[in-house]
């Protein structure tokens, strides 16, 4: 979610509209009365026979459309509608079973004149359809493009598009960094445990300011060129791929940037919330889930606008739903996704949603969709989970866990440890799992780009802020980091969003400190990176953590402990949030270690005996990986 400043509507309806031509960048020009199909391509056996094509043009809805007798038998039209703008046209297709990849021919005749638009269907790749999605063997990282690494500096500005970059503003400014400026650091990503990428969005957002974030899309089909091209971004996956990583896609929704080439000619009056006047949600998410909500309020939240520059779709419309829907599998399928995160999950229409989850799985059975639901409530993110009483539908298969995330932070942040307060907030803040169909499917992140940055909100305690990573690690979820965690960036303590995603050190010519060599790193941020690296790389190869039970004992005295077990092994995490050494006994963990017992020190590197107690750093963590002999 995002919540940039917002522009005057001056300042809008100044901004200067797209130009007309949107054909896609590997095919052949289009004709003159065309100003766009989309998709403009699309594969040969998939799940759906069913493909529904936008045309917009001048009036092009007094063309009629057929199908070329040469592609005649792999792909027939099945309907053609008309919406309340003459200057689109619906086209909804049935393609063959049998069909071969192949130019496909629509020919549009209008009285007396004929045009012919191009369109193609493509092979898809081997094993497209049983893709791996991401799960809880992977460590996802979010990064900010923009603020990560400029690769390519002759992008930073394009010609017909505002916004200039500007380095100097923290707060709105694009700063350059680029899709070659994440296939140059691959190897950083792979070396430090990384085994998916989650940069913010990277479509076109060709607003007149405040465009770097990504979050109000001006062509849903077009990678901005400030990042790179369409064929860079599917480049980037396939090299992400060779080095063991998948790259899941930042989809928006619920919403578009004002300056979308729809909003200069709206195919319909029902296009956009409210019929496209502003009104501003309210944010009021439970009113999705509360059985006592008022249906004014529940429409405010799911068609109110999230700002004046970011109109709100109305997915009730079939044909955007239809629009929307293909849009995400023709992303998938061109680019070799790995999974989806959706923005802002639960301000759009919830049949919608359903059907959109539906549509997707049925051609990736495998993929994840993980859905942004910012919420502290659990029972809100249960009936996206399909957890609830009235569960129908699709749902979503996994959520960001901000319940828990909040927890952990305030959990560690606090200087009282007791019964009602800290770590206890911590062991208590499980008992949630009961509520959601696949706990072990939900993310569970230390931070990310819409949150003060973890080692601030620690208080820059080197302790506590391992003892966060360490529990995201452990936990029975899929674990998440924010780019530049592993060097301890700060930002204020308050929401700040520029300042909490700053420019990654070294990302640009001419850093004085660069993260990635470790020149300028002062010593703790040197030993941070140590520690992540060592921590994610060994996560990688333990199933026992990546699918084991978990078992958790109440804190006692600052000190907490966790197992995760299976048949084959062990895993202890035990962390000391007292300011001196403490001695912990470990005879009230004999339900699931039997001592003395012979365990690997997994952040030492070392083998070590555990007798009756074992001996905790001051403000530590230590995870233990026990034979299976030593465990009951």
């Amino acid at each position: 979610m995002h919540h940039p400043r917002q522009l005057s509507a001056a300042v809008l309806l100044a901004a200067s509209s797209l130009g007309a031509s949107a054909a896609a960048p590997d095919m052949p020009p289009l004709p003159a009365q065309i100003e766009r199909i989309e998709p403009a391509f699309w594969w040969v056996g998939m799940n759906s026979d069913k493909l529904q094509l936008l045309v917009h043009g001048p009036r092009i809805a007094d063309a009629a459309p057929q199908i070329g007798d040469a592609s005649a038998k792999s792909v027939r039209i099945e309907s053609v509608s008309r919406v309340a703008n003459p200057n689109y046209l619906f086209i909804d297709l049935r393609i063959a079973p049998d069909a071969a990849p192949g130019r496909v021919d629509i020919v549009f005749s209008h009285g007396d004149e004929r045009f012919h638009a191009p369109f193609e269907l493509r092979e898809r790749s081997p094993g497209s359809a049983q893709r791996r999605g991401f799960d809880s063997s992977d460590v996802i990282l979010n990064l900010v493009p923009d603020r990560f690494a400029n690769g390519n500096p002759a992008n930073d500005d394009v010609p017909g598009y505002g916004d200039p970059a500007n380095r100097a503003d923290d707060e709105a400014g694009r700063h350059g960094g680029d899709i070659q400026g994440i296939v140059d650091h691959l190897d950083y990503f792979h070396d430090l445990g990384v085994t998916m990428l989650w940069p913010t969005p990277l479509t076109e957002n060709r607003q007149p300011r405040y465009s770097y974030h990504g979050y109000a899309a001006t062509d849903t089909y077009r990678i901005d060129p400030r990042f790179g091209s369409n064929e860079d971004y599917r480049r980037m996956v396939q090299a992400a791929r060779a080095k063991g990583m998948g790259v899941i896609m930042d989809v928006v929704l619920n919403h578009i940037g004002s300056e979308h080439w729809w909003m200069h000619d709206m195919p319909a009056p029902d296009w956009i919330g409210f019929d496209g006047r502003f009104v501003q949600t309210q944010h009021a998410r439970t009113t999705a889930s509360d059985p006592y909500a008022s249906l004014a309020d529940a429409r405010v939240y799911t068609d109110g606008w999230f700002g004046p520059n970011m109109p709100d779709m109305n997915q009730r419309n079939p044909f955007l739903a239809t629009y929307q829907i293909q849009n995400a599998i023709w992303w998938v399928e061109y680019a070799g996704l790995s999974g989806l995160r959706v923005d802002t999950w639960g301000y759009s229409d919830q049949a919608f949603l359903q059907e959109w989850t539906r549509r997707v799985m049925a051609e990736y059975p495998n993929l994840n969709i993980v859905g942004e639901e910012w919420t502290a409530q659990p029972t809100v993110l249960m009936h996206w989970l399909g957890g609830g009483r009235d569960a129908k539908g699709t749902p979503l298969p996994s959520a960001m866990d901000f319940p828990l995330n909040g927890t952990l932070r305030k959990a560690l942040a606090s200087d009282t440890d007791d019964l009602h307060a800290g770590l206890m907030d911590l062991y208590e803040g499980l008992v949630n799992d009961v509520l959601y169909p696949r706990p072990g499917n939900m993310v569970l992140f230390e931070g990310n780009h819409d949150l003060p940055r973890l080692f601030s909100v620690l208080k820059e305690d080197v302790g506590l802020t391992k003892m966060a990573l360490a529990y995201v690690m452990t936990m029975p979820r899929v674990p998440q980091l924010y780019y530049g965690t592993e060097v301890l960036m700060t930002s204020p303590t308050v929401r700040d969003d520029g300042k909490a995603r700053q420019d990654f050190p070294g990302g640009w010519a001419g850093d004085k400190v660069d993260a990635f060599t470790g020149k300028g790193l002062s010593a703790k941020q040197k030993d941070m990176q140590a520690f992540v690296r060592t921590l994610l790389n060994w996560r990688k190869t333990q199933s026992t953590v990546h699918h084991g039970k978990l078992v958790h004992f109440v804190p006692e005295n600052g000190t907490y402990a966790w197992f995760r077990h299976d048949a084959d092994s062990t895993v202890m995490v035990v962390i000391n949030k007292n300011q001196a050494e403490t001695t912990l006994d470990l005879a009230r963990f004999a339900e699931v270690l039997r001592t003395p017992a012979t365990a690997r020190d997994v952040l030492a590197g070392k083998q070590v005996k555990l007798g009756a107690t074992v001996q905790l750093p001051a403000r530590s963590v230590r995870i233990f990986e026990l034979r299976p002999e030593s465990s009951r």
